[in-house]
């Protein structure tokens, strides 16, 4: 079967070529708590336009977890939250700006003022739904696996895959492999294989690189893990159902550092027949902030839930969000989503009307 991967339409192509022919001072930018697939796809798209001749930085509103550190070109990104007055400058001189891996400059975080700020041409690539920037060209894909896959997918259509390094091929695989959990969900599509096996051509280490993301962890981190599963565990057999909790005192306990809770949502769904876990982390410095983490399997869309419950949003099977309220608050918020959310969880119902929607009917009545 002859594999066609391009996704963009010609006048995508000659607007891309023009923009980076043109491009004096380029930064790249990706979402707050940068995850393998933020990390890989700006790596990966920065190591594509320096084989283009173009240097670009990469402007990260904060850390990335320590399990990441090493992949190619990590240590010269440069945080906002540690080197503001850089990154601004950055921003405000820059003449074009790549927006990697998120879908609103609400994203960044902290840096969304000085983002929106630079009078730089933005370009979009992203894998989230509802993109919402004001853009010379967007690409926008949420069906796909990852934004990595799309970075592929774009410098193999500019013809550039031959001139791709060693270092660019493990970024983006690294990136399509942790936004797909090791390719256990949201990969089935026969393209993204083929992907992988031209990045295999390139030399890369695939099992190497795996070992460095999923078993690159502290033995106070296993400990956590551990007690969490054991300790803070919460299952609704009858709903297929689970959610735990991290808390400041877990953290001070187990001398946590960034990544270590890391792909932890997703070890619930090892139970039989769990068809949702759901993970609240208190943030480590900021009071009545709970970080939420969902995962599900099949059809069950935990995306809706985290718009509904959790000011949040982002794919099918992998979504996320925040609650501006205590820890003991956010358990209550995740069994009142768990009860409006019991039918489609058991199987008896159906999805139920988005909560907006049903203050919308009840007000109509």
């Amino acid at each position: 079967m002859d594999m066609n991967i391009n996704i963009l339409s010609n006048s995508e192509v000659q607007t891309l070529n023009e923009i980076i022919e043109n491009a004096q001072n380029i930064v790249i930018c990706c979402h707050k708590s940068p995850d393998g697939d933020a990390l890989g796809s700006s790596l990966g798209w920065a190591n594509f336009l320096s084989s283009c001749g173009k240097a670009s930085t990469i402007v990260a509103p904060d850390a990335y977890p320590d399990f990441l550190q090493w992949m190619p070109g990590a240590n010269s990104i440069v945080r906002y939250d540690k080197h503001t007055e850089q990154a601004t400058t950055l921003l405000q001189n820059a003449d074009l700006i790549f927006c990697l891996d998120f879908n609103g400059s609400d994203r960044v975080d902290e840096m969304k003022d000085a983002l929106d700020a630079s009078p730089a041409k933005k370009v979009m690539i992203d894998h989230h739904l509802n993109p919402r920037m004001e853009t010379v060209l967007t690409v926008s894909h949420p069906n796909m696996s990852s934004t990595s896959e799309l970075v592929f997918r774009i410098i193999w259509q500019l013809g550039k895959f031959e001139e791709m390094s060693k270092e660019c091929a493990v970024n983006i695989y690294c990136g399509m492999m942790t936004d797909t959990g090791g390719f256990t969900y949201n990969s089935t599509q026969p393209e993204i294989f083929f992907i992988i096996s031209q990045l295999l051509t390139k030399g890369i280490d695939k099992d190497r690189i795996y070992r460095n993301v999923f078993n690159n962890f502290s033995q106070w981190a296993i400990r956590l893990r551990g007690y969490l599963m054991s300790q803070k565990l919460n299952v609704f057999s009858d709903l297929h159902a689970s959610y735990f909790t991290i808390s400041r005192r877990d953290m001070r306990d187990f001398h946590f550092i960034k990544g270590d809770a890391e792909g932890l949502v997703n070890e619930p769904l090892r139970i039989k027949g769990m068809k949702l876990s759901v993970s609240l982390r208190e943030d480590d410095r900021r009071d009545n902030l709970i970080w939420v983490s969902l995962r599900s399997v099949g059809n069950f869309p935990c995306n809706k839930m985290a718009e509904d419950f959790f000011n949040g949003g982002g794919h099918l099977n992998a979504s996320g969000g925040r609650l501006n309220c205590s820890l003991t608050e956010a358990e209550k918020v995740v069994r009142e989503a768990f009860a409006y959310y019991e039918g489609a969880l058991t199987g008896w119902g159906p999805l139920p009307k988005s909560r907006k929607e049903q203050v919308e009917n009840d007000n109509n009545k």
